[in-house]
């Protein structure tokens, strides 16, 4: 067995990570007494005795626990965003390439990748590596994800109170936390347009890439290429070309993918061949956040990474 001390296991992403691992047939959490939770030497004492700690906090609050876990030579999961782009630090989407698992297998320090990222960066980073769409290109990146990737004030703003909206836009300063990791990891060299959104539905997220097809290329080659990068993947599937894999077809929805740790891809193209769209769906709590951590935790430990990675 292997002690996994959560530091803010009372958060929405802690709480699902929680409820994984109570699964896992061998991980043991090990947790701090509420009434002790901003006690610095308890804090320690739990980093000392885990074989690896997970943070569930706000980012400044994860800085905190970070400077404490190293000064324990702890090893850290964190699921924050402070650490996504850091050197010294692994990024821990294990279908980024060929070389990700064994370096989140070796690493003190590993990086939960966050939820818009995820989507985008599976989508563009295989295209671009490839050369069929280029680094620098203009892209306009959107994304709708399910309340409970607000955290708990947005949780209870809808559930709790009347008239939540049905549908909102929001990082309207063009300066969305997200964007320098989804730029570094997808491998851009010019910072896209990022726009997300919440709708009226607790769990699920769609992230879109339009594309414009120029120089011969078309959008079943690009569809033929991530179906290739993914073939062996077990939490990553290519949709069929122009087909929407939905039981609201002909919609193509955030939903009937609740608590998995699957990411679904699609490619869709114009008949004129001009034009097209890349798409991800998955669960924003799953492979967006508690379902990728405990993947990576199972990497980190030596386990089967499929081990209780989805409720």
């Amino acid at each position: 067995m292997k002690n996994v001390f959560i530091d803010g296991e009372t958060g929405t992403t802690g709480l699902q990570v929680r409820e994984r691992l109570l699964n896992h047939p061998h991980i043991n959490i090990i947790s701090i007494d509420p009434s002790k939770k901003r006690d610095e030497s308890e804090k320690r004492r739990l980093m000392k005795d885990a074989d690896v700690t997970v943070l569930c906090l706000p980012d400044e609050a994860a800085k905190e626990s970070v400077v404490l876990a190293k000064e324990e030579g702890s090893r850290i999961l964190d699921a924050s965003s402070v650490h996504r782009v850091a050197d010294g630090w692994s990024y821990g989407l294990p279908e980024l390439d060929v070389t990700q698992r064994e370096k989140i297998a070796k690493a003190q320090f590993v990086s939960n990748p966050g939820c818009y990222p995820t989507g985008v960066i599976l989508l563009l980073k295989p295209l671009i590596e490839e050369g069929l769409l280029p680094a620098n290109g203009d892209y306009a990146i959107n994304a709708i994800s399910g309340y409970s990737g607000g955290g708990n004030a947005l949780i209870d703003r809808y559930e709790k109170e009347p008239n939540a909206p049905t549908y909102g836009v929001y990082g309207l300063n063009f300066a969305h936390k997200h964007l320098p990791e989804l730029e570094k990891w997808s491998g851009l060299s010019k910072k896209p347009i990022f726009i997300p959104s919440v709708g009226n539905f607790r769990q699920g997220m769609l992230t879109f890439v339009p594309v414009e097809l120029t120089d011969g290329m078309t959008a079943s080659q690009l569809h033929a290429k991530l179906s290739e990068t993914y073939s062996q993947e077990t939490f990553i599937s290519v949709n069929d070309y122009n087909v929407i894999d939905d039981a609201a077809a002909p919609f193509l929805t955030p939903h009937n993918i609740d608590n998995s740790n699957r990411v679904e891809l699609s490619v869709f193209g114009s008949t004129d061949g001009k034009s097209c769209l890349l798409a991800a769906k998955f669960d924003n709590l799953g492979k967006g956040a508690s379902g990728a951590a405990v993947q990576n935790l199972n990497i980190m430990l030596g386990f089967d990474e499929t081990l209780a990675v989805e409720l």
